[in-house]
């Protein structure tokens, strides 16, 4: 089951995620999240409490980075655990939201 907790930081908005992204988080990521960063000018997901994501997960993913992006955003994605950053690499998510996103 996903989760987040969200805490300002050094002009920063950390969104501790924490659980499985997939098809189940995709509610919870549209409604809940998606609306609560759009005011933030620097977006740091940080997915150390996150060790699986699915291609619905992915999806969701992608489509709030390219969001905010669109916005003029900066989002970074941290703390990937390693099962995950080598499904992301598999994908090429960096060639797709960008190096920059991910620290």
């Amino acid at each position: 089951m996903f989760s987040y907790r969200l805490q300002e930081q050094d002009g920063r908005m950390i969104v501790y995620c924490e659980g499985d992204i997939d098809i189940d988080a995709g509610d919870l990521i549209e409604e809940q999240l998606e609306p609560a960063l759009q005011e933030q000018q620097h977006v740091v997901l940080n997915l150390e409490q996150v060790h699986f994501v699915d291609s619905s997960g992915i999806g969701l993913l992608i489509g709030l980075v390219q969001g905010l992006k669109e916005q003029e955003r900066i989002v970074s994605l941290e703390h990937v655990q390693p099962e995950v950053m080598e499904v992301f690499e598999l994908l090429q998510l960096d060639e797709i939201l960008g190096k920059d996103v991910f620290s």
